[in-house]
This record gives structure tokens, sequence and C-alpha cells, in this order.
């Protein structure tokens, strides 16, 4: 009988045993299946993106075992078992009649109704991460909502009395705070490894400036994605980076852009891959993947502000920088939750909040302000140095009026001595190839330069790239029709270029920024 139960036993854990393989072995998602990683790398879609926001018909579990079975069938096509499993839910992004009665400006106003969404609903198997309130999404081949473009969008949103969808996509930020923790690179589930630049706290303050209470009323979700920001954080003393924190040497704290994947974006997945492939080892190919994600979650994906000293996109060693605007936003972050409590009446958090923010203040100056060359730059912390790049970035200071007046001026001269071209700001001074570098201008980069001058009394140099911006917008406008993502700022008969996918137009932070931008410059024309 005893041998009998222990056959039995032994029978029972085997079986065990290999349902547990069974299990382990079945993909959880898309983006772990051969069928993905054949579809990817085989160029079926000219546009990696294109195919991670097809919805599949099926369980992917059941796909994929219907696949490996088709699969090496003799006149096996891959791209007509991808049409016949998966399809195109996601709303035709810019198919409108265009209106060439309209001037730039009133085009504007008329994409808000292109770019805008209804609340989602949810969608079996899709990657997008459904919003319970109407958005805007930027345009082009990003049908969904991103974290840093909606500022700069919804800036302009409010200029032209879009109170409703500003509101809408600011309660949208705080839902996805409670729901996933933190806010997303974007509203699709193949992001939700990293977040992006922090402003939601620039956008709770853009919406309050009519009514104060949605500061407090925003509070538990300005906190919560504080706490995300700064987890990890801890006094020491040796340098210990941890997440998105960095924990320095003398026991401070700065934080820097960080992705939890070390595998090929889902994205841009054949792009990865072919760029680690001649990697001597597993290890080297990771850390390129987890440096690529982190400078998307910059948002400056990508630049040769990342590079190493080996230079080009193989060299990206973002998770090792302090970025001089990432620590500027969380300074801003840290003054908005204070003033929050202090509007709720709890002058200890305040006082709390308010020491955090002086602190961080003064690292910002301590790390990233570097004197010999009047201007700030980022952080290496690998060699505890600056970086040697001049990037656009280093205006980030005096949008969050953080330097002092005379520092203020020396970054003023830099950036009409060095980055002012024809057509406005460009973003840095290396022509490498990647979009957030020469030639290219981004308008969020241009509103910050801009409100960055006004604030320390430069109304004439603002005046002028405000100028300069508007005029390469109307130009390119008058010639296609079109808003775009990103400018060709020094060659104005040259649409921009650069990065992993085609010039995208619609284009919701550069409509925002124009917009916003008309009327500072109308605002400046009045009598006081």
């Amino acid at each position: 009988m005893k041998k009998l139960l222990l056959g039995l036993w032994i029978a029972l854990f085997i079986i065990g045993c290999k349902q547990s393989e069974t299990t382990t072995k079945e993909p959880i998602s898309l983006y772990e299946t051969e069928l993905f990683k054949d579809v990817q790398m085989s160029g079926v879609f000219e546009d990696s993106k294109t195919f991670v926001d097809l919805v599949p018909t099926k369980n992917i579990v059941k796909l994929e075992e219907e696949y490996l079975k088709l699969k090496d069938n003799q006149g096996f096509r891959l791209d007509s078992f991808v049409l016949k499993n998966f399809k195109n839910k996601s709303l035709e992004g810019l198919q409108f009649e265009l209106d060439t009665t309209k001037n730039m400006y009133g085009h504007i106003s008329h994409m808000w109704d292109i770019l805008k969404r209804d609340p989602d609903s949810t969608i079996a198997n899709s990657s997008r991460i459904a919003l319970p309130y109407k958005y805007v999404v930027p345009g082009g081949r990003f049908q969904e909502i991103y974290y840093w473009d909606s500022y700069f969008t919804l800036e302009g949103l409010l200029v032209d009395n879009e109170e409703e969808v500003a509101k809408g996509m600011v309660q949208n930020f705080a839902f996805l705070i409670d729901s996933i923790g933190f806010i997303p690179n974007g509203t699709r589930d193949y992001y939700k490894t990293r977040s992006q630049p922090p402003y939601f706290s620039l956008m709770v303050d853009a919406i309050a400036r009519e009514d104060k209470d949605l500061l407090i009323q925003y509070l538990p979700q300005l906190t919560k994605e504080y706490n995300y920001w700064m987890d990890g954080a801890q006094k020491g003393d040796r340098l210990k980076p941890i997440k998105r924190v960095v924990n320095l040497k003398n026991g401070e704290t700065l934080n820097r852009y960080w992705d939890s994947g070390n595998t090929p974006r889902p994205e841009s997945y054949r792009e990865d891959f072919l760029l680690a492939e001649d990697l001597a080892s597993d290890s080297l190919k990771q850390n390129l993947y987890k440096n690529l994600r982190s400078a998307a979650a910059s948002g400056w994906d990508f630049s040769s502000r990342w590079f190493g000293e080996e230079g080009g996109l193989a060299s990206t060693e973002t998770i090792s920088i302090l970025p001089v605007d990432l620590n500027c936003l969380l300074y801003f972050m840290e003054k908005s939750i204070a003033r929050a409590h202090g509007a709720n009446g709890d002058e200890e958090s305040q006082s709390q909040y308010l020491e955090l923010a002086e602190k961080r203040k003064s690292m910002i100056q301590d790390y990233f302000w570097n004197e010999d060359e009047g201007y700030y730059f980022d952080y290496n912390i690998d060699d505890e140095n600056f970086t040697s790049q001049l990037t656009l970035a280093g205006v980030t200071p005096l949008f969050f009026e953080i330097p002092t007046p005379d520092q203020a001026e020396k970054v003023k001269d830099i950036v009409m001595n060095t980055f002012l071209k024809e057509g406005g700001l460009v973003t840095t001074l290396d022509h490498s190839g990647q979009q957030w570098d020469a030639p290219n201008g981004w308008a969020p980069l241009q509103w910050l330069a801009v409100n960055g001058l006004l604030n320390y009394g430069y109304v004439d140099e603002a005046k002028e790239i405000m100028t300069r911006w508007l005029t390469l917008n109307e130009k390119v406008y008058a010639n296609t029709g079109k808003m775009m993502e990103k400018y060709n700022v020094e060659d104005l008969s040259l649409l921009s270029g650069g990065g992993e996918y085609p010039t995208q137009d619609g284009f919701g932070w550069t409509n925002g920024v124009a917009l916003g931008f008309k009327k500072i410059l109308e605002d400046l024309e009045r009598p006081n």
C-alpha cells in the first residue's frame, strides 16, 4: 500500500511539474511570442509601432499555438496570417479636407476637433489603456495620449477656450496615477515600464489659474506621482542609483530617467534588436536596451545628449546621466505640493515640501551650473562631472526661475548667440542624424526658452525667438497645409528629419505652442 501511495505521489508530482512547465512557457503577452518577434523582424510593417497597435482577434495563447503549427507549412504567408488575425481599431488619424481659406491659427482651431478623442471603451486584447475622459492625441502615428506632449497641447487648448477637454486630460492623468501608480510614457500597455518628463504638476497649475481649489483636489495624485519618482531615495555615503533616483555620496538625492525593462522596446523591436546585435554578451545588450528605453522616457529619443564618449546611438548611456530639466521639473513638483498643502491649511506639510524644493534648487545650482561655460549642463554620475554636450535643456532652469540674474544673463547670451537660428532655437549643436539634435527645433523647447527669458525681463529676445518660430510654422503650413511635430530651423527650405520614423503632422504640442506664442505677443503689445 505504501509503495502504491508513493508511486501515485510521484506520478502526481511529475504531472504537476509538467503542468507548471507548460504554464510558465505560455506567453502572458503578445510581446513574448514567436509570432511577435517574427512579425517585427520580418518587416511586414515598415513602422514597428503599427503591429503593436493592432488588436488580436483571439486569445494570444491560442493565436501563438495556431501560428507555431502553421508557420513551417509550405506556402504559409506571415502577412496574410497577420491580416486575418489582427484588426486596426484605432481611429484614422488625420482624414480631413484641408480648408485653404483658413490661416494657420484657424487651421489649428479646426484641428482640435480632428485630434480630440471621446472617452475610450475597453477593447479586448488591445494594447490601448482606456481613458475615462475626453483627450487630444498628438497626431500622425501617435493615436494615443502622450505624457509630456500634453502639457504644451493643454496650454494651447486653454488659449482657444477648450477648457472642457483640457480639464479632461488632467482628469485622465489623475486616473492613470490612481490606477497604475504613475503616468506612463503613453496610453499603451507597452509603455508601462516607464514614465516621461513629469509635467502633471504644470498641467494642474495651468487649469488652476482660474480655480485654485483644483490644486487641492489633485494633491493626492501629485503626492503619489512624487513618491513614484522618489522611490528608492535614501541617505548614505556612497553613490547608489536606484530606479529613478541617484543617491549621491554626500547624502543628497537627484533624479534620472530610468525604464524597468531590459529588452527591445515592443514599438521599436527590430530597430533595437539590430542596434544591439553585434554586442558581445547578453548583459551588454540588456544594458543598451535599458538605456534606449530610458532615453525614450526622457522624451528626447534620440539625441547625442545621451551618447557616451564613443558616440553614436549604440553608446547611449541615459541611466548614467542626471538631466538638468528633469530635476527642475521635480523642483516644481515639490513646490506645487507645498502650495497645495498651504492652500489646504497644512502648514507642517507645506514646510516639509518647501524645504525639499529649496534643497533641490541648491543642488541644481551645485551639480548643473558650469561657471566656466556660463550655462547649465547635465551631470554624468560615472565621470562625476558635467557632460560635454551643450543642449537647449540648459535653458529649463530659467523657466522655473532658479538662476540668479547674473546666471540668467549668461544663459541668455548663449541661447541668442549659439542656439538661435533662422527658424528658431536648435535643440543641440550636433548634427548626429538623431531627431533631438541639429538641425531640428521642437515646440516644447521653444516654449521653455521663451518663457524662461520672459521671467528675467528679456522681452526683445523672447519676441525674436517667437517671431522666427511662428514665421517658420506659417511657411511650412503655407507649403504643406500641415503643422509638424518638429522643424528644420537651420535651413528653412527643408523639412526636418532624423529619428526612427518619418516626420509626423497634426500636431498637438506645435499647435499649443503656436497659440500660446500668439497670445504672448498680443499681450506684450497691449499697453500696461
